[in-house]
């Protein structure tokens, strides 16, 4: 959040409480369709204090892929631990995945960014600009471990990493579109479970 959004916020300003509530209603809702009546009753700021603390809607839809970003960035660190086989890594990556796509009041909300930022980012060059840069971000965490496990001969030495890092995301892609689409927990752990066989393929198992 810029420094020039700071005025007219209100005595008792929570940034990062506001803007927790904004994106339930981003991802709820999704850009267009998250009216400033929508995001001022949420976050429980008048327009003209909603304006003071992050500019226009744009702004701080733009705020709230950032910080779902962030969050995505942290559990997948976590997920991918190294002193973890990589088998436990990736079904580590997709069941904390799981947990924040199957979470939604009134239905699974799937990914963020999937799910919200994928449609506006035609029309709004900077959600295009965020949705890129936090893909690849994804991919280049995972990418980093695949590299690791070709090195300590847990995948075949002609593997190619950053292919297997992008088929890793593009099953965690699928993962947010059929929990936003209702499949069932169970046929989501499925899917789950042949990804990582597909992407390990004879990586050692764990017990």
């Amino acid at each position: 959040m810029k420094d020039e959004k700071k005025r007219g916020r209100p005595r008792a300003f929570d940034a990062k409480a506001a803007l927790g509530k904004a994106r339930d209603v981003f991802w709820d809702r999704g850009f267009a369709a998250a009216s400033l009546d929508n995001l001022s009753a949420a976050t429980n700021l008048n327009r003209p204090s909603l304006y003071g603390a992050f500019g226009d809607k744009e702004d701080l839809y733009l705020d709230t892929l950032e910080g779902y970003r962030q969050d995505g960035m942290d559990v997948l660190t976590e997920a991918l631990d190294p002193s973890l086989p990589l088998r436990d890594n990736i079904a580590r990556v997709y069941a904390g995945a799981l947990t924040i796509y199957l979470h939604g009041e009134t239905a699974a909300r799937g990914c963020l960014l999937i799910g919200t930022a994928s449609a506006e980012a035609i029309q709004h060059e900077r959600v295009r600009e965020v949705l890129g840069r936090s893909l690849n971000d994804f991919d280049d965490e995972i990418e980093k471990r695949m590299r690791l496990a070709v090195d300590r001969g847990e995948l075949p030495r002609g593997a190619d990493p950053q292919m297997l890092a992008r088929l890793a995301s593009a099953v965690m892609h699928s993962l947010a579109v059929r929990a936003r689409a209702g499949d069932s927990r169970e046929t989501l752990e499925a899917i789950a479970r042949s990804g990582v066989e597909l992407i390990c393929g004879s990586a050692p198992r764990t017990g």
